[in-house]
């Protein structure tokens, strides 16, 4: 090696002053070694600098975490300290923040609060199981003494945390200012005092729409003296009192998200009630990318399809499906069509043929509310006035009649949805 370096050392002396390449050999060699050189050095002081901060990061997470099970903390000064079934000592953060909530929401929800007293004791049946706690059906005292009222129990379990208590707060706050409609479910008010606590709903005597659709399909007139039956003027009346609904909630910039028959709900004069409010409250509370119900594809619109945000003109898409399933008498939308290929479907411009049991007028008003540009569709006000238009002219004679009886398991499995969620539940939001 140092006689390679004596021969270089030669070979540069031997070159002419005016010798271009001696003087490039001789000036790479000092720009290429030296900043190699320095970058190497720089590289290893700053690993051993990140090295030394991710060590003392470690050790204050360490520090921090035993602090909050240590005992005698300064932490527990905000909270309680109890042993629980398995000797085990923690931490309860949750209890004074409930109570906090629920002193709270006492003042601003104080006209909606009534006395669990007033629940007839032994009157709560299950009836279902909701993403909160269980569905009641019960029998609430009014204010005629000896006379009571049916009524929905939405309850909130009592081992809930402090932030399902809030949403759950916030939904019966979202319910009051709103306001009452005659077409939107009717909240009678709630029992905040302590945990669990209840929604009180007016209920529905008819159930859901979806499942009074699967009964009229029954070889069955009446059924505990309510007519199990549907003429094509029903199906206008009530396709009206949902597109009311929906043009209230425009009214008050709000969007429903989830429009279908089992969102509706009948009472036994045939008054529909618009049901299943969620998405609009989540809509409303936390915005739109916040959304965490889901809603079954083929009810939803292209736009909805294509993670766009939930807007009345997606409801009107919605309310086409509903005018089907009605006519249908509770038939899956698109049985052709699996569910994960909708989208597709639908941007090859299909919509659904024209039932054999709907006539030109109405299949009309299906594809308005089917216009692949949400632009060209109508508003609620606009699909109301053809609704009434249709009205006038509607058979009311003719029951509508479908033999092929509905397995719940084969639907939902066309339809896409939980078969689960095919149960009454009456709630609210």
């Amino acid at each position: 090696m140092a006689e390679d370096v004596r021969k270089f050392t030669r070979m540069l002396l031997e070159c002419s002053s005016n010798d271009q390449l001696c003087v490039v050999r001789e000036y790479q060699t000092e720009v290429i070694i030296i900043p190699v050189f320095l970058v190497g050095i720089f590289v290893i002081v700053l690993s051993v600098i990140l090295w030394l901060r991710y060590q003392s990061w470690k050790t204050n997470q360490q520090q921090q975490q035993q602090q909050l099970v240590l005992p005698g903390h300064e932490v527990k000064r905000e909270s309680q300290q109890e042993p629980n079934a398995s000797g085990k000592s923690y931490i309860q953060l949750s209890e004074t923040t409930v109570e906090s909530l629920l002193k709270t929401a006492a003042m601003t929800l104080k006209e909606l609060q009534i006395p669990r007293e007033r629940l007839s004791p032994g009157s709560l049946m299950l009836i279902n199981t909701g993403s909160y706690g269980d569905i009641y059906r019960a029998e609430l005292q009014t204010e005629n003494p000896g006379k009571t009222k049916a009524v929905i129990l939405k309850t909130l379990q009592d081992t809930a945390g402090p932030r399902d208590v809030k949403d759950f707060l916030g939904r019966i706050k979202f319910h009051q200012s709103l306001g009452q409609h005659e077409n939107l479910v009717e909240l009678v008010g709630c029992c905040i005092d302590q945990l669990p606590l209840y929604m009180v709903l007016k209920e529905s005597s008819l159930g859901d729409l979806l499942n009074f659709l699967w009964i009229c399909r029954k070889d069955v007139m009446t059924m505990d003296g309510i007519p199990y039956d549907l003429t094509e003027k029903q199906v206008y009346q009530v396709g009206q009192q949902v597109a009311a609904a929906l043009d209230f909630l425009q009214q008050k910039q709000l969007v429903h998200g989830d429009i279908a028959a089992r969102n509706v709900l009948l009472q036994h004069d045939f008054t529909a009630k618009l049901c299943g409010l969620g998405l609009a409250y989540e809509t409303h509370t936390y915005g739109a990318r916040s959304i965490t119900q889901v809603v079954p594809l083929k009810w939803q619109a292209p736009e909805r399809l294509l993670k766009r945000p939930p807007s009345i003109k997606a409801d009107i898409w919605s309310f086409g499906i509903l005018l089907y399933e009605m006519i249908t008498l509770g038939a899956p939308p698109y049985p052709e069509v699996p569910p994960p290929d909708i989208l597709q479907h639908l941007q090859r411009r299909n919509i659904m043929k024209q039932p054999s049991s709907c006539q030109p007028v109405m299949y009309g008003i299906m594809q308005t509310c089917w216009q692949w540009n949400a632009t060209d569709r109508p508003s609620p006000a606009e699909l109301l006035q053809y609704l009434q238009k249709a009205t006038k002219t509607s058979n009311d004679h003719a029951v509508l009649q479908v033999p092929e009886l509905v397995v719940p398991e084969l639907y939902a499995n066309v339809a896409g949805i939980d078969v689960d969620s095919l149960t009454t539940d009456y709630t609210v939001l």
